[in-house]
């Protein structure tokens, strides 16, 4: 059985129409036919298989004839087994060495190689060709693994390269740039709202020249090896080479394609450098990180080790503690880091970064253990920015608040988990859509002229059916609601991946329905600011010369955007913190690969290092101070802290302290609290490295003053009962 497999995978042009392809593109098993496959190495001892006739181009022509009449259904059969695997499967075939850029027979096969780069736009446009293409949109360009489409078929950023409908011999190829170890192939078909294309199997040639080829053969039949493909648009499917091949070239040949549609593929290659003295083209490799940092993908257990490790290293800075646990038990770990873990100093703003909240989206994990790793270093080197950061503020790093979907897209590996796989949690809840909506109920409040008079602007109460017990709220969201109660976050940010961007609140459209609409906060240049600092230090997002992840191109509007014009979010973390805490946070999509390869690690680094650190500094922006009791000096708690012009408040901690971000000019801000009178004083922000301090002293009101004396059982000063009588006798 399997040998009749191998011998049909050599055939596969002439029993492409069993797999659904076009009559046009491949034989029709009806009657007999003649497929033509440019620059195929010929076949060897085959009764089936016509000898080649050399074309006048130098390559050669392949002609097969296979005649079926009875057993029709058996072979469509057997095929359907060998191009239709099991998701992620990896094919293997048998070869026997090519006559040219094959690797020493000595040499043992290469599986490890990282990709080229066509995910991650190390590979640029200009490297991409093919045979033809349908349109501009689907040009190879676009032929990139995991890329994504636009809503509109036909525009300008279409979600795979694919081939003319009457482009009999279609291929794909990928200038490495330089001579290159290439060792495998990962495909997936076409990303569309609106039809379903995908390849089924495919050849694959290798060139030094682009002129001359040759391709990986079958060591049972001698015939080119043909790669079974894709059975669904989205999943990778993974083939290893089965020889390594050194050149410079790669060329994917589609020969079977679903049925209906059309040659449309997106791609990675698996390939290792070649030192080549004799190459004058040679690139730099690509740059890496000085930084003694551990450059890997950490798995749960192997996270809780470092940052165990990093605590050890710096145990007067760090301090861990759990949140709470996801659906499967797994705990979710936050690394403190301050030069005094574990209490809230007067005065010392809290800020916080969380990444994972898609567990496919691994980039910001890696990055926050990264962080915690350069944070404790330096602070021991005595390096004066680091050691600032953390005497001035106590930085919170929840580096894994989904770890149920990290681990399953974890153990598929960064070029096989696809777009989707492991973004949710166990319970399969999106967790950027699993916070309270409390903006419909503020908006409601502000169309009815109830806000702030009547509903408040800000800390808005949890929804009745948000706190039921059946309520769908993942363990994961619960617990970081109760931390955003305990501690008073100043400002954080949510890191993605997937686009290279900053997003900032609302996330939301306020019109119900709508896909997308400019929806800012009362706070928009506060969100702007954070948003533009954070681009602007990010050297992906600075760099001119890259082209846009999918299929928007932020960097017209300086790589940042409201995220209610990119696309409604409702119930995002994002909203939430603004409206429910004092807290002010921002979406980072890091990078257009969610999961990119370890090896990319040190320059994804060196990428956000700076951006990150200079983010954690706005928190300085703004105003801040104490609100205290005239009488007992004391700070007051949940005072509220009002500036004119704009509908959002904040409120004190529960040692009076606050901060109130704020872009520079002057403010009449105003300190209130229940029984005391309110004081209002001016504010000025400069831009000057801040925060400027604005402190309050209250006076207890009157019948405050009253209550806390009878309460206390004392006698009423004679003052007091004067103020008392007088304002009784205004009453009547």
């Amino acid at each position: 059985m399997w040998g009749l497999l191998l011998a049909l995978a050599a055939f596969a042009p002439a029993v492409g129409p069993a797999l659904g392809a076009p009559r046009n593109s491949v034989l029709d098993l009806a009657q007999p036919a003649t497929t033509k496959v440019p620059g195929s190495i010929p076949a060897r001892n085959s009764s089936l298989a016509q000898l080649p006739a050399e074309t006048a181009n130098g390559t050669s022509e392949q002609h097969v004839r296979i005649r079926i009449i009875k057993k029709k259904k058996v072979i469509m059969k057997k095929r359907k087994k060998l191009t239709r695997p099991t998701p992620l499967v990896t094919a293997r075939p048998l070869v026997t060495p090519t006559p040219a850029g094959t690797l020493n027979p000595a040499e043992k096969q290469e599986t490890g190689c990282p990709p080229l780069g066509l995910e991650s736009l190390r590979v640029s446009d200009s490297r991409l060709e093919a045979s033809s293409s349908q349109s501009f949109g689907l040009g190879p360009h676009r032929g990139r693994l995991n890329i994504q489409s636009g809503l509109e078929d036909g525009d300008l950023y279409d979600g795979a390269w694919c081939a003319e409908e009457q482009d009999t011999d279609p291929w794909f190829q990928v200038d490495a740039g330089h001579s290159t170890r290439f060792s495998g192939v990962i495909t997936q078909g076409r990303n569309s709202v609106w039809r379903y294309d995908w390849v089924t199997s495919y050849k694959v040639q290798f060139s030094n020249d682009s002129r001359t080829w040759w391709g990986s053969r079958n060591h049972s039949s001698g015939m080119d090896a043909v790669f079974p493909a894709n059975s669904d648009p989205e999943t990778p499917v993974l083939n290893l080479l089965p020889e390594p091949q050194v050149a410079r070239f790669i060329r994917l040949l589609p020969q079977t394609w679903l049925q209906g549609g059309t040659p449309c593929l997106r791609a990675e290659i698996l390939a290792c450098p070649v030192s080549d003295p004799n190459d004058l083209f040679l690139e730099a490799s690509a740059p890496g990180s000085s930084d003694p940092l551990d450059f890997r993908h950490h798995n749960y257990k192997a996270m809780r080790k470092l940052m165990k490790q990093v605590h050890e290293q710096c145990p007067n800075i760090t301090r861990i503690y759990s949140i709470g646990k996801s659906y499967q038990g797994l705990k979710l770990y936050v690394m403190e880091m301050s030069d005094q873990p574990g209490e809230h100093e007067l005065g010392e703003p809290e800020v916080r970064y969380v990444a994972g909240m898609h567990g496919n989206e691994a980039l910001g994990r890696e990055l926050l253990l990264l962080l915690m790793q350069f944070l404790c270093h330096e602070f021991l080197r005595g390096n004066p920015r680091v050691t600032r950061l953390l005497t001035e503020m106590r930085i919170h790093l929840l580096p894994s608040m989904n770890p149920d979907g990290y681990e399953i897209a974890y153990h598929r590996g960064s070029e096989l988990v696809g777009w989707a796989e492991g973004r949710w949690n166990n319970q399969s809840i999106d967790l950027n859509h699993n916070f309270a909506d409390l903006n419909t109920p503020l908006w409601e409040a502000q169309d009815d002229g109830k806000v702030p008079h009547i509903v408040p602007n800000h800390h808005l109460p949890l929804p009745t059916y948000y706190t039921l017990p059946n309520a769908t709220v993942a363990p994961e969201t619960r617990a970081v609601i109760k931390w955003m109660k305990r501690i008073p976050f100043v400002l954080s940010a949510n890191l993605h991946g997937g686009e290279l961007v900053v997003s900032y609140p609302f996330d939301m459209t306020r019109t119900p329905w709508a896909a997308r609409e400019l929806t800012p906060t009362p706070d928009d240049a506060v969100f702007r600011w954070l948003s533009t600092v954070y681009a602007g230090s990010n050297l992906a997002m600075q760099d001119t010369s890259r082209r846009p992840c999918h299929s928007q191109d932020f960097s017209v509007h300086g790589n940042i955007i409201n995220g209610a014009d990119w696309h409604t979010v409702p119930g995002s973390m994002n909203d939430f913190s603004y409206l429910h805490t004092n807290c002010f946070e921002v979406t980072v999509e890091l990078s257009c690969d969610k999961f990119p390869h370890e090896n990319e690690l040190p320059q994804e680094w060196e990428n956000n290092k700076d951006a990150l650190l200079t983010y954690l500094e706005q928190v300085r922006m703004g105003i801040a101070g104490v609100v205290r009791d005239k009488d007992t000096e004391l700070g007051i708690a949940d005072a509220v802290i009002a500036v004119d012009g704009i509908n959002h408040d904040v409120t004190t901690a529960w040692g009076g302290d606050y901060w109130r971000l704020l872009t520079p000019g002057d403010y009449m801000v105003t300190a209130s609290a229940e029984g005391y009178h309110s004081v209002t004083r001016n504010c000025r922000v400069t831009f000057e490295e801040g925060p400027f301090p604005c402190n309050f002293v209250l006076t207890k009101t009157p019948k405050q003053r009253l209550r806390e004396l009878l309460a206390a059982g004392a006698k009423v000063p004679p003052d007091l009962r004067r103020r008392l009588e007088r304002l009784r006798g205004q009453k009547d």
